[in-house]
This record gives C-alpha cells, sequence and structure tokens, in this order.
C-alpha cells in the first residue's frame, strides 16, 4: 500500500485500489499502567505516555464496508465496553488472490495473530492511528 497515509481515510483509499481484493485487520487498545510500574512509568502514565498496549476489540473489514474513519469511530461506540475507552487503533491489511478477497478462516487466522503480537509489544508492520485518525508513530523519534 501507499506510504503517503497521513490519515485513516488515506488507507481506506489505498486499500479500495489495490489490484487484489483487501480485508482490512483492526484491533482497538487501550493503555494502562502495567503491574508493579517505577515512579517514573507512573509520572509518563500520567502525561499520556507509555503504559502497556491492551487488546480490547478486534474486527476484519473490506474496504468498501467502511465510509471513513468517523463511521468506524461510530460503530466502534456501539461495540465498546462502557468502562473501555480505546486509546488507538492498530490496522493491517490481509490481501486475497485470483480476485477474491481472504476467506474467513485465514482472516481470523491473521487477527488473532495480529491481536497477540500487539500484546507482545511486536508493533512493527502495522499502522497506528490515533481516535481522530492520525497517524502515531509508536517507540519511534
Amino acid at each position: 500500500m501507499s506510504t503517503d497515509i497521513t490519515h485513516f481515510d488515506d488507507l481506506l483509499r489505498a486499500a479500495r485500489t489495490q489490484p487484489e481484493r483487501q480485508r482490512l485487520l483492526l484491533v482497538f487498545v487501550a493503555s494502562e499502567l502495567p503491574e508493579g510500574a517505577t515512579a517514573q512509568q507512573k509520572a509518563d502514565f500520567e502525561r499520556g505516555e507509555g503504559g502497556a498496549l491492551v487488546p480490547l476489540m478486534c474486527v476484519d473489514k473490506l474496504p468498501e464496508e467502511v465510509e471513513s474513519f468517523a463511521a468506524l469511530v461510530r460503530e466502534a461506540r456501539e461495540y465498546a465496553l462502557p468502562d473501555q475507552r480505546w486509546k488507538l487503533v492498530f490496522a493491517g491489511a490481509l490481501a486475497g488472490s485470483a480476485g477474491r478477497e481472504p476467506g474467513d478462516a485465514e482472516t481470523d487466522r491473521a487477527l488473532g495473530r495480529m491481536v497477540e503480537a500487539i500484546k507482545g509489544g511486536a508493533l512493527d508492520g502495522y499502522l497506528t492511528f490515533d481516535r481522530e485518525g492520525q497517524p502515531v508513530a509508536l517507540g519511534r523519534e
């Protein structure tokens, strides 16, 4: 996909123009203070920095099923638990082949691997967006 992603909606446009059908893999996460956090980690967390990423919900979507980031946020609001406010959304894409989108089983496995990767801090290969749809570079200066 294009590297000129300056908003989640750019990702949608890029996914819609790929030669092979795509499924977007989306994982909504919160940040929480890890158990046994140091004083510095606590101070950073209070400033909105650091913390452990905790997947709250995940979904796969065909690009045409998502009108815009605003529409995705509205839909996420319907499924989020009242006490769990997501902070970031990780996005990946799974390409199909021969003009077909990836199958359900393949998509479920990929989404499961993505959730486990995020839990383990393996964030390379995923785009990350804040609640406004702006890209976020985690752990990179």
